[in-house]
């Protein structure tokens, strides 16, 4: 019998605690960055029962008003009184200005902080996006869509999914998902039975179907699997910025800088060298030079150019690696001020808030810059 190799990748609600603290991070970017586009931000959030901290480093010439943030995002995410957790919690403010010594770096066009950045591309989804990630993703966002038009009318905010598919031995070709995880918070009186009925029909089938997957071939399911979750959301466990790095990428199938995204301006190399990275990897896939690809990039605090640029194609290229760093050289600006102009960061077109929500990295439904396969002609034309 021949050996199976597993994958899992995991993925939060928006009502999670350490996501509602990515989202009000972000909501304090988008107001700085609205009528301020030179803001420099470092926003860090923490919530707890009855209780949220915005903390961190800002400097900007526009009025930010951190308690209405605080409360109209919780209000969106769904928390209502009832819960443990909502729009009428304490908000305490001790936000103080940016450190000089980082800004003088900053302002030669320098990068925000030293640090290692990842991202990738793998050709598993017509997203090129690992393929246990985007269904823990796809579920999420399912689960989300039902809970906030009252379709399941017992659900709260707070939930957890987790995939796991099964590979031949090589590591190549998705053979069946092996366990679907899937832990949603719910009200008081709901029955076990029919949580698990709604979320494995409503939910969890539409998004394996989408991707030709057999639901039911599934060899586990556990639907909240301790039979109980009605107390949830930072009632039941403390929320902070960045907690969720792996979540906000690829699900672990990549590796991670440790660099958070949420909260930071783009002068921030851990936010906008890995969007440039991923960027980097979906375009080199996508011209048809590497089913998988992973690029590094590396800075120094007050350096305007890369320290280094690796690319790692895991035995998939049709080019040496050493020629494809070249190519990405020549035809990618990889100084901090390149990389905020060509992905458009400083004037966005989105919310930093919904990438905080729901991932940052293979989003389908929101025009990302990173995303765009507009590279692939230009690095065709350089082999």
């Amino acid at each position: 019998m021949s050996k199976k190799i597993y994958f899992t990748s995991e993925f939060v609600s928006p009502g999670h605690p350490d996501k509602i603290c990515d989202q009000i991070s972000d909501a304090v970017l988008d107001a700085c960055l609205e009528n301020d586009e030179n803001a420099r931000v470092a926003c860090e959030t923490f919530a707890t029962t009855g209780l949220v901290i915005v903390g961190g480093e800002i400097t900007t010439t526009t009025y930010v008003d951190v308690q209405e943030i605080v409360r109209e995002k919780i209000k969106e995410i769904g928390y209502k009184p009832g819960m443990g957790f909502d729009s009428d919690c304490g908000v305490m403010n001790v936000i103080h200005s940016q450190s000089p010594d980082i800004s003088m770096g900053v302002d030669t066009g320098g990068a925000g902080d030293q640090g290692i950045m990842f991202g990738g591309a793998v050709n598993e989804t017509e997203e090129l996006m690992p393929l246990a990630m985007t269904l823990a993703r796809g579920i999420i966002v399912k689960l989300t869509e039902l809970t906030r038009n009252k379709t399941l009318s017992w659900a709260r905010p707070d939930a957890k999914a987790q995939v796991t598919l099964a590979y031949d031995e090589d590591g190549k070709k998705v053979l069946y998902v092996d366990t679907v995880v899937l832990s949603v918070q719910h009200e008081e009186d709901t029955g076990k039975d029919e949580i698990e009925k709604d979320l494995k029909e409503l939910v969890i089938k539409p998004v394996l179907e989408k991707y030709n997957l057999d639901y039911g071939n599934v060899k586990k399911y556990h639907i909240n699997p301790t039979g109980r979750f009605v107390i949830g959301g930072p009632h039941g466990d403390s929320g902070l910025t960045g907690r969720k790095i792996i979540i906000d990428t690829y699900g672990g199938y990549f590796r991670h800088g440790g660099g958070a995204f949420s909260g930071k301006d783009p002068s921030k190399v851990d936010r906008s060298a890995a969007y440039a990275a991923r960027w980097i990897a979906k375009n080199i896939v996508a011209a048809g030079i590497a089913e998988k690809c992973e690029v590094q990039l590396s800075y120094a605090i007050g350096v305007i150019e890369p320290v280094s640029i690796r690319v790692e194609t895991f035995g998939t290229s049709t080019v040496e690696e050493s020629r494809i760093e070249e190519i990405v050289e020549k035809i990618f600006d990889l100084t901090p001020r390149g990389i905020e102009s060509a992905l458009e960061l400083r004037k966005p077109k989105f919310r930093y808030q919904d990438l905080a929500a729901f991932g940052h990295i293979g989003r389908t439904d929101i025009d990302l810059p990173w995303e765009r396969l507009n590279k692939v002609e230009e690095i065709k034309s350089h082999l």
